[in-house]
């Protein structure tokens, strides 16, 4: 059994990630400041004898006790909503976060893969983006807060493997889905249907040529796994290929919700990309892994979830009280 810790545990993507190493019999230490994680994302874990909870900010630093095999690395805010807001935030957790963790790699000989994603390409002038294309990125843009403290990640990272010799992974996250995203944080598939579940229109965002490439959460856990157990140490895309735009995924979900909603366009934000889909042969070559569940399937069971909700998660109420829950 591995002792892995998993920071950001209380997100959309850590959450799932602590699930997956409980069902493989590992022991688990999910870490969050909760800044923009939910509490409620591992309420079913906190009975776990093999799980632990640490109320935590990494960028102050990190203490683990014992030793320790895997660490995770998922915090950062990755919505625009939230790296808009807090943008100084984005940019330790991704810099100074990333540089503790690191050297807890370093002091317990444990293998680290970090969270990077899509977005150190920007706004990409290759199609679709390949692992060796370095990106088209506007540093002091409202995106860069994100986009740069990403790429300083994977830089910080690289160093760390060839100078120190850590054992490293880096994966670049495509746009990913499923039960536990928050409705409203900026990202189009779960603002489209938190509008529809609330009888608002459909926002499309320019003029809804934009493309993006969809991964339901699954798929991509299963291939953050499979990186983590290879011995690859150089980035790689984990994503769906499947592209669609903007305009014919808000006609897909106007479909799904059996709404009647209109579609309303706005004025594209600064930067934002215009084409989003991972060439994925490296994963395909090394991992063995492509995505095996269709974005019909994927969006019916992310609908139940969301259809699910209480009043205060629908219009994103969250309460991050865990003094009920037994921290061990």
């Amino acid at each position: 059994m591995a002792k892995v810790l998993v920071t950001g545990a209380a997100g959309f993507l850590g959450s799932h990630l602590c699930d997956r190493f409980i069902k493989e019999g590992h022991e688990v230490i999910g870490m969050d400041n909760l800044i923009t994680g939910n509490i409620r994302n591992l309420e079913h874990l906190f009975p776990l004898e093999q799980f632990t909870f640490y109320y935590q900010d990494v960028s102050n630093y990190v203490h683990v006790s014992g030793d320790l095999d895997y660490i995770l690395h998922f915090a950062s805010p990755a919505s625009p909503i939230d790296y808009l807001k807090i943008p100084i935030q984005t940019l330790k957790v991704s810099s100074l976060g990333t540089h503790n963790l690191l050297g807890l790699a370093k002091a317990k000989s444990a293998k680290i893969l970090v969270a990077s994603t899509s977005e150190v390409y920007g706004d990409p002038l290759v199609h679709p983006q390949t692992e060796e294309y370095w990106g088209n990125v506007n540093p002091i843009g409202p995106r860069g807060v994100y986009d740069e403290a990403k790429r300083f990640q994977e830089a910080i990272t690289m160093a760390y493997h060839t100078f120190h010799n850590v054992d490293i992974a880096i994966v670049r996250i495509f746009n990913t889905y499923g039960p536990r995203m928050r409705l409203n944080d900026g990202r189009v598939l779960p603002a489209f249907i938190g509008q529809a579940l609330r009888g608002e229109d459909l926002t499309v965002f320019g003029d809804g040529s934009q493309t993006r490439s969809f991964c339901y959460v699954d798929d991509l856990v299963e291939g953050i796994y499979r990186l983590l157990k290879s011995d690859y140490h150089l980035p790689m895309n984990i994503g769906n290929p499947d592209e669609i735009t903007i305009a014919d995924f808000a006609q897909e979900i106007i479909k799904l919700t059996g709404t009647n909603q209109k579609v309303v366009y706005k004025e594209l934000p600064k930067d934002d990309p215009l084409q989003r889909q991972p060439n994925i042969d490296k994963a395909r070559e090394i991992l063995g892994w492509e995505p095996k569940v269709s974005r019909s399937e994927g969006l019916k069971i992310t609908y139940d979830y969301f259809k699910s909700l209480d009043s205060d998660e629908l219009y994103r109420k969250e309460h991050n009280d865990f003094t009920k829950y037994i921290i061990k």
